[in-house]
């Protein structure tokens, strides 16, 4: 069993991004926006809603503190700052799922806030000092190997393992910077092939050609890529055709 998830929420006011709907009808986990690089009250409160009737499972997306540049630009925040920005980030989703009958079930981190916990201890373990502050013992989804699993084990939750079927990676299992081109796999067969690698064999193929062990509980669909949701339900078909089943992760 392999969970599907997509970034879900990514819009603000009037501007829209994420084709969440549709993207409900296919993925087992949202990672919704907080606030802090998308969304905005009214966006979390629908697609919490939108999510609690179709039994999807909600999870937090939380960022720095940078809607201008979609939370994907490095910035310095200090360790207590940024616990107290991800705590507060979970509670706001928290009211909305609830209302909705439903619940945060998890956090993810969210573009240069995901990266840099990778290799940064202090920035992982903020991260993780402020999904104990948000109370709940929430599992964190992160790259294999990374330092925001370590610390989330080390705090006595559970870490979710995460592959990338639309983003390409190095030889060392990590995603090639946003910034490089080639960063993003857009063509829909390439992104199927590789969910299946990875739900399948527990590999990948990287940018140099090499194999890549990644062994993934959760594979992630980025909700902002042209034509997602119907890249989304490609990878969700040859999944199943394939004998994986398609579940939230436990």
């Amino acid at each position: 069993m392999i969970d599907l998830n997509a970034d879900l929420g990514e819009g603000f006011g009037r501007w829209t991004l994420t084709d969440d709907d549709a993207l409900l009808s296919v993925v087992t986990s949202a990672n919704v926006a907080c606030g802090f690089h998308a969304g905005d009250p009214s966006v979390m409160r629908r697609v919490c809603d939108r999510a609690a009737e179709r039994g999807v499972r909600i999870g937090a997306q939380v960022s720095y503190r940078d809607l201008a540049g979609f939370g994907r630009r490095a910035m310095d925040v200090p360790a207590g700052e940024l616990a107290a920005e991800v705590a507060y980030q979970i509670g706001a989703l928290r009211v909305f799922a609830e209302a909705a009958g439903a619940e945060v079930a998890y956090v993810k981190p969210h573009g240069a806030l995901y990266n840099r916990t990778v290799h940064d201890d202090t920035q992982a373990r903020a991260v993780v000092d402020g999904v104990r502050l948000a109370g709940g013992d929430l599992p964190v989804l992160g790259l294999p190997g990374s330092r925001l699993l370590a610390a989330t084990r080390d705090a006595g939750l559970t870490g979710v393992p995460e592959a990338f079927a639309d983003r390409a990676y190095t030889p060392e299992g990590t995603l090639v910077p946003r910034r490089e081109p080639g960063s993003v796999v857009e063509d829909t067969d390439t992104v199927v092939r590789r969910a299946l690698a990875f739900a399948v064999d527990g590999s990948v193929e990287a940018v140099d050609g090499t194999t890549v062990a990644v062994a993934a509980r959760s594979l992630c669909v980025h909700g902002d890529t042209p034509g997602a949701a119907r890249t989304a339900a490609r990878v969700r078909q040859a999944l199943a055709d394939a004998g994986v089943e398609v579940g939230a992760f436990a």
